[in-house]
C-alpha cells in the first residue's frame, strides 16, 4: 500500500505490462507476439479495467542505442519477480533490477562493454500505447542539477508529481533532451501548456562508456508537493550511503513479510497454499498510501489514492483491511472524509488525479458502509461527530437528492446503494445519540423495497452498470427476511437462485475472439452468474443463507475455489479489481463471508484445516474437525475437492446462532 510502484513497460494493457489491447467482450487480443519494454515507469494500477487512467510516469530506459531509438521495445528475457522486486534482462544485453519503498524507486543496471552507453529519463511518458490510451502532462520543468542530480514535475491529470532524482555514475556525463535532440549545455525546461498533438517528449539523459558488468543505480524520489519534498523523500529512506538497492530492497522485503504474515493457514495442497499467498498479497497492494502528501490541501496526514474503486472492494478487501491493518483501514476513511471536504462527496473512486464525482455511475454513497463497520468495530483516531456531518450530506448528492423526494432512483441499483447508506448512517448516528436523524434515516432505508418489483421478485428494469437485473437482485440487504418475503418466500427465493446459478441447466458455450454482438446479447439474455469478477455477484452465493440453504453456498464456492482461480497465467477469474477480487478468494477460504455495514460475518466450510489472523494484538483462529483434503493430480493440481458443509459452529467454546 505505498505511494509507489515500478514495472517494465510494453505500453499494453493491463498495467502497460503485458501483450494485450484493451477489451471488455471475450478473448482479449494479442497487441505484441512477446513480451517487450521500452524501459520501466511508475506507478500503475493493479489489476483495474477499463478505465482509461493507467499512469506509467517517468520512464527510465538503459540503452546503448542512440537517443533516436527512444521509444523502441526490446524482447525480455530471464524474468524474476517477487514481492517488492522485479529483474529482466532486455534484449541489449542490459540486466534491469528494480525495487521501491513507500515513496522511492531504485533501480540497478548493469550494462555490457560499450563506448556509449546511456540511461534516459521520459518525462513525458504517460497511459499506455492504445487507441486514447495516452496520458500527456499539461504543463512541465525538468532541470539538471550537475552531479548526478537532476530534478522535475510534471502535471498529469491535474497533479503535479515531482521527482528528484541520482545517478551514479562516476565519468559520465548528463544534459537535458528535448523531442530525441540534445540540449548541450542546457540546465532548464519549462513548458506552460502542452496539447496531445504538439507533445514532444522530453527529459534527461545520463551517458558514458561502460566496462563489461559495470552497474549503474538510479534512485527517485517522489512526491505530490514539490521537489524539495521529493529529495527529503528519497534522503530518508535511501539514507546518504551509497549504493542503496540492496538495503531499500531489505526493508520493502521486510515491510512485505510482516504484512502477509498476519494471515496463516494450514493444509491444503501446495496449489491452494500458493493461490491464497498470492491472493493475500494482490490484497494489500492498494489503495496507494502517500502520507503527508495531499496536493490539494497543506495539512500533514494521511492521503490516499488509487482507490479504484469502492464499488469494487467494499465489499470485500476494504473489511480484510480493517482486520488485518486496521490503522490504514482508518487512514483510509480519514483520507476520504478530507476528500469529501474539500471536493463536496464522498468518492466511488479516487485515484492520482482530481474529481471525486469520477465513477458516479458504479454506484452510490458506499464509503458509509465501511465507515458504519469502522464505528461498531470502535477503531481510534476519527471525529465521528464531524464524520456523520459528511455521511448525511453526502446522501443529498447526485442520485440522493431524487432518492429523498421520490424514494426511488434510476438506474435502480443506485436505490440499494442509498437505502443501505442511509440505514448505516442511521446505526452512527443512534450511536451518538441523534435519535431524531437516526429515526429519519431508518425510515428512509425502508425505501428499498421501491426498486423491486412484487410480481417477479427481482428488481424493476432500468440501466444497469455492467450487470442485469438478476446480477443485482441478489444483494445481501439489512432487512432479508423482508427481501425474501417479497419474492415469494424461501422456496420462491431459492428457486430463483438455482435458476441464476444454473442448477440443472445445460454448460454455457463462452464467447471466444471477437464475439458478435448477438452472440454477447444471447449470453447476457440468460440471466446468468456471470463469475465472482462481476462486483454485484460476489455476494450473491451467501443470500442462500438467509432462505436456509447455506448447502447451496457451500456448493458454489467451493467451485469458485477450485475452479475459477489457478496458480498459472489466467488464474484469475477476470480483473483482480485493486485486490477487490482476491480478498474475497481470501475471505472464501477463511470460511468467512464479511457483510459488510451489519457487523456480521456468515460462516461457510474453510479451505484449509486451520487458520489464523492476527488482529491488533490478538489472534483469530479458525479450526476445523472432519476436514478433509482435496485430491492432487499429477500436474500438482487440485481435483475435485469434496465440497464440505458446515455441521455446527462456536466462537471462543460458545454456539454460534444465526441473529434474529
Amino acid at each position: 500500500m505505498g505511494m509507489v510502484s515500478a514495472c517494465a513497460y510494453s505500453g499494453a494493457y493491463p498495467t502497460g505490462y503485458g501483450r494485450y489491447m484493451k477489451n471488455t467482450e471475450g478473448v482479449p487480443e494479442v497487441m505484441f507476439d512477446r513480451l517487450q519494454a521500452s524501459g520501466f515507469t511508475h506507478f500503475q494500477q493493479s489489476g483495474t479495467g477499463a478505465i482509461r487512467k493507467y499512469y506509467n510516469y517517468v520512464r527510465v530506459t538503459p540503452m546503448v542505442q542512440p537517443l533516436d531509438d527512444l521509444g523502441q521495445a526490446w524482447p525480455l528475457y530471464d524474468e524474476m519477480a517477487e514481492a517488492g522486486y522485479y529483474a529482466a534482462t532486455l534484449d541489449t544485453g542490459v540486466r534491469c533490477e528494480i525495487t521501491v519503498g513507500a515513496k522511492v524507486a531504485v533501480h540497478r543496471y548493469t550494462f555490457p562493454e560499450h563506448s556509449s552507453a546511456r540511461v534516459v529519463v521520459d518525462l513525458s511518458c504517460g497511459g499506455l500505447a492504445i487507441e486514447l490510451g495516452r496520458t500527456v502532462p499539461l504543463r512541465a520543468q525538468a532541470e539538471s542539477m550537475g552531479h548526478g542530480r537532476a530534478q522535475g514535475t510534471v502535471v498529469m491529470e491535474g497533479v503535479p508529481l515531482s521527482v528528484y532524482l541520482e545517478v551514479d555514475s562516476p565519468g559520465w556525463r548528463q544534459m537535458l533532451w528535448y523531442d530525441r535532440r540534445l540540449i548541450h549545455g542546457g540546465t532548464r525546461l519549462d513548458f506552460d501548456s502542452i496539447r496531445h498533438t504538439t507533445l514532444r517528449p522530453f527529459g534527461m539523459m545520463f551517458m558514458g562508456p561502460a566496462v563489461a558488468g559495470q552497474t549503474i543505480e538510479v534512485r527517485l524520489g517522489f512526491s505530490l508537493r514539490g521537489c524539495e519534498q521529493a529529495r527529503q523523500n528519497l534522503e530518508r529512506e535511501c539514507g546518504h550511503a551509497q549504493p542503496a538497492f540492496d538495503r531499500v530492497h531489505a526493508q520493502t522485503r521486510a515491510r512485505w513479510g510482516a504484512h502477509l504474515d498476519r494471515v496463516q493457514v494450514e493444509g491444503g495442497t501446495p496449489a491452494r497454499r500458493t493461490v491464497f499467498a498470492t491472493a493475500l498479497y494482490h490484497a494489500l497492494i492498494k489503495p496507494c498510501f502517500a502520507d503527508d502528501e495531499s496536493p490539494y490541501w497543506p495539512t500533514s496526514g494521511p492521503y490516499a489514492f488509487d482507490v479504484c474503486t469502492m464499488w469494487d472492494i467494499y465489499k470485500t478487501q476494504l473489511p480484510l483491511l480493517t482486520a488485518i491493518v486496521p490503522d490504514r483501514a482508518v487512514e483510509l476513511l480519514e483520507s476520504l472524509i478530507r476528500v469529501c471536504e474539500e471536493e463536496g462527496n464522498f468518492p466511488i473512486g479516487y485515484r492520482m488525479a482530481r474529481g471525486a464525482d469520477r465513477f458516479f455511475r458504479q454506484a452510490s454513497a458506499l464509503a458509509h458502509t465501511v465507515l458504519a463497520d469502522a464505528h461498531t468495530l470502535g477503531l481510534p483516531g476519527l471525529d465521528w461527530n464531524w464524520a456523520l456531518v459528511h455521511m448525511v450530506d453526502d446522501l443529498r448528492r447526485l442520485y440522493g437528492e431524487d432518492f429523498f423526494e421520490h424514494g426511488v432512483v434510476h438506474p435502480i441499483s443506485h436505490t440499494l446503494d442509498l437505502a443501505y447508506a442511509h440505514h448505516c448512517t442511521a446505526q452512527v448516528a443512534r450511536a451518538l445519540n441523534d435519535r431524531r436523524l437516526a429515526d429519519d434515516l431508518e425510515a428512509r432505508s425502508r425505501h428499498w423495497a421501491n426498486a423491486f418489483d412484487p410480481r417477479t421478485g427481482l428488481l424493476l428494469d432500468s440501466d444497469f452498470y455492467e450487470g442485469g437485473k438478476w446480477n443485482y437482485s441478489f444483494r445481501l440487504l439489512h432487512d432479508m427476511a423482508a427481501r425474501i418475503k417479497l419474492a415469494g418466500g424461501d422456496e420462491a427465493f431459492i428457486d430463483k437462485l438455482d435458476r441464476f446459478f444454473g442448477f440443472g441447466a445445460a454448460p454455457v458455450t463462452q464467447p471466444g475472439r471477437r464475439p458478435s454482438p448477438a452472440e454477447m446479447a444471447a449470453g447476457y439474455a440468460l440471466n446468468r452468474f456471470e463469475g465472482l469478477n462481476n462486483e454485484p455477484d460476489m455476494e450473491a452465493p451467501w443470500a442462500y443463507h438467509y432462505a436456509g440453504r447455506p448447502d447451496r453456498t457451500a456448493q458454489v464456492v467451493n467451485a469458485a475455489l477450485t475452479w475459477q482461480f489457478g496458480t498459472g497465467p489466467g488464474g484469475l477469474p477476470g480483473n483482480d479489481d485493486s485486490g477487490g477480487l482476491s480478498s474475497w478468494y481470501v475471505w472464501a477460504s477463511l470460511g468467512l463471508f464479511p457483510v459488510v455495514g451489519q457487523s456480521m460475518f456468515l460462516v461457510n466450510a474453510p479451505a484449509f484445516a486451520r487458520s489464523a489472523l492476527r488482529v491488533g494484538a490478538n489472534e483469530f483462529v479458525i479450526e476445523t474437525s472432519g476436514h478433509r483434503e482435496a485430491p492432487i493430480g499429477v500436474d500438482g493440481i487440485d481435483r475435485d475437492p469434496p465440497t464440505q458443509y458446515v455441521q455446527s459452529a462456536t466462537l471462543n467454546g460458545r454456539p454460534c446462532t444465526p441473529p434474529t
